[in-house]
């Protein structure tokens, strides 16, 4: 039997071979070897002892024997036994042949190019996979080791790790964790999703491995060089929270660039953006978001950047439904899934003041600086990783806002903030010290400084005073008018004079607004719901260009299918953002020309009442505005176009 001792700090000296130690020590069943084969496994025990932490190499006192197996299935690199390491026999003459063609030492870039995405006691066989063997038996030893670590320190289990690794906490059970884990995207391998126990032998395999794994998962490589007290060479992070930039609509940001990177330094606050509730069922309590408040380039972090409200975007979780009104039975199963958004700001406002009719109140937080990029970082896995279920009750936006907030930030872990419902966690956010919700006491400060954002409503109402009482109308209230319909609204045009015709112009098209959102709902509920329908099959053109439009639609909901079948994983890299800069933009357009190519013939597919609706609306348009520049003429004043 011959012992290969591992590095230990001993007086900081190596250890000699064969001297009795504590420490971890890996020995070699040579049993079966010729001498080459015994060298060649020696060197990469060897080099593996080198790689792994000190800290863990001196605090593990345990000899484990290393065993060439033919007893392993063919695609299995290794196992673990208790006090044994298994390796595959298959690869031994692999593991000779890359010896005898190169040197012992295996280049850096080499382990991370081959590292690849496959489990390391479940891995394919090197020439199926296309990777070296000494790279797969380097991470199955790595892996296994790790294991043996975590049996004596209990590291998988640490509360911490956890919330970095995707066991999220439970909403008003703190000590209970969910039993999957939700980040299957962007995966250097999925064998880390099926326990903790695995996660943290995959993760430490990379760390110690890919010199990448610092800038593709951070908080983790923090984690583990703290809890090491050490961390491998590793290259330099450019900084920044790349995301897609893309609005509801599917148009791009402004200058072309689907990909878009915001480096935390000009991020000066993140404030909780709740859209206040209203009479819907399923919005009663409101919505709970992130703002970010953004600097323009090139203006230093201050007060001012609350200015540059073109800048500031918002982290909102939804329940992705392809726009299809929300089921509640479907919402309470978690059938839908839950994805982190990344949108503007004023996309955001118009959503909620103009058309839901919801005023927003945006509420500083009190984040340090290193808090406020932890928290970004941690929004970025999850834009790129995330794909959750929505539960109505158990998993909604508030609770996905705090797991966000509770994960992303070590501090607010410590604080009682959970809650089940948008209102419920501004109070405690609020009680913790940790909200400042002070900046609403000043109303009309706070809608000058951008910390409240009032609905369209009380517009909308003062318009409809003014035509109510030039026309006696008998609704009250103006939800009472929409509800009207339109040759209802007709049929009191006539007697409007210029300032009535003004009010009813606006509000007939906020009319037409809603009605587009209900169109559309009606829209996709026939298209998904009702493929058999005949009417609907009538229509393969449509049926195709409304198919293909789903289809290509996916990565704005699910950013990291864009990288579908490309090597990566964890955070974007530049060289993976550059790459598919282009072929995000193509897809945007493709998606609006699409739209463009549906538009004629969509209408078709609505039903019947919704079609005659959306065409005399139309014409009431029309209508007032022609009898607006009638009435501007008849004044002296300016027609109407």
């Amino acid at each position: 039997m011959l012992r290969l001792c591992g590095l230990v700090l001993a007086a900081g000296l190596w250890c000699p071979w064969g001297a009795a130690h504590a420490g971890l020590r890996l020995e070699l069943d040579s049993d079966g070897l010729s001498a080459q084969q015994v060298a060649a496994t020696q060197s990469l025990l060897d080099d593996a002892l080198t790689r792994l932490p000190p800290s863990l190499l001196a605090q593990t006192d345990q000899t484990l024997t290393v065993r060439w197996s033919d007893r392993l299935p063919h695609a299995t690199t290794g196992r673990a036994r208790s006090r044994a390491l298994l390796l595959n026999r298959r690869l031994l003459p692999l593991l000779e042949a890359e010896l005898a063609a190169s040197s012992d030492e295996v280049d850096a870039s080499q382990n991370r190019v081959a590292y690849g995405a496959n489990p390391a006691q479940q891995t394919p066989h090197p020439s199926a996979a296309g990777r070296s063997a000494r790279t797969e038996i380097m991470a199955t030893l790595l892996h296994e080791v790790a294991h043996f670590h975590d049996r004596h320190t209990g590291l998988s289990a640490d509360p911490r790790l956890l919330d970095l690794a995707g066991w999220q906490v439970k909403v008003k059970r703190p000590r209970a964790r969910a039993s999957e884990n939700p980040f299957v995207d962007r995966t250097p391998d999925p064998y880390e999703l099926t326990s903790p126990r695995e996660f943290l032998a995959v993760n430490l395999e990379h760390f110690l491995l890919d010199p990448e794994y610092a800038c593709r998962r951070p908080a983790l490589h923090r984690y583990f060089s703290a809890h090491f007290g050490w961390a491998p060479p590793h290259e330099d992070c450019s900084p920044g929270f790349t995301y897609l930039a893309v609005d509801a609509d599917g148009d791009i940001a402004g200058d072309g660039a689907a990909l878009a990177t915001l480096d935390p330094a000009r991020v000066t606050s993140i404030e909780y953006l709740l859209a206040e509730g209203n009479s819907e069922p399923m919005s009663r309590w409101g919505h709970s978001m992130l703002r970010l408040v953004v600097c323009a380039p090139g203006r230093p972090p201050g007060p001012d950047c609350r200015l540059d409200l073109h800048h500031h975007v918002v982290l909102s979780f939804r329940a992705f439904v392809d726009d299809v009104q929300l089921s509640s039975w479907r919402g309470l199963t978690g059938s839908y899934p839950s994805r982190l958004f990344v949108l503007p700001l004023a996309q955001v406002v118009d959503e909620y003041t103009r058309d839901q009719l919801r005023g927003l109140q945006s509420i500083p937080l009190q984040l340090e600086r290193d808090e406020i990029a932890a928290l970004l970082e941690r929004a970025a896995r999850l834009h790129w990783s995330y794909d959750g279920r929505y539960y109505f009750i158990s998993n909604n936006c508030a609770v996905e806002t705090f797991k966000l907030l509770h994960d992303g930030v070590p501090r607010l872990a410590q604080s009682r903030i959970d809650a089940i419902t948008p209102t419920g966690l501004l109070r405690k956010l609020e009680r913790a010290d940790i909200a400042d919700a002070g900046v609403l006491e000043d109303a009309a400060e706070a809608r000058r400084l951008g910390y409240r954002f009032d609905s369209l409503r009380e517009r909308y109402q003062a318009m409809f005073e003014i035509a109510r009482g030039e026309l006696a109308l008998p609704q009250t209230r103006v939800e009472d008018w929409f509800t009207l319909g339109a040759s209802a609204r007709r049929a009191h045009f006539d007697d409007a004079g210029t300032r009535a015709t003004a009010a009813l112009l606006l509000l007939e098209e906020s009319a037409r607004r809603r009605q587009l959102v209900l169109a559309r709902q009606e829209l996709k509920r026939r298209f998904l719901g009702s493929r058999s329908d005949p009417e609907v099959g009538a229509f393969a053109d449509v049926d195709a260009t409304l198919q293909q439009i789903l289809v290509d639609s996916g990565f704005l909901s699910r950013p990291a299918t864009l990288f579908a079948g490309e090597p990566g994983y964890g955070l974007p890299q530049p060289a993976e953002i550059d790459a598919l800069q282009t072929d995000a933009a193509a897809r945007t357009r493709r998606l609006a020309a699409l739209g463009n190519q549906l538009t004629s013939g969509v209408e078709a597919l609505l039903d019947t009442a919704v079609r005659d609706e959306l065409a005399a609306t139309a014409e009431n348009l029309q209508s007032l505005r022609t009898q607006m520049g009638r009435l501007n003429r008849e004044a002296g004043g300016l027609e109407l176009r």
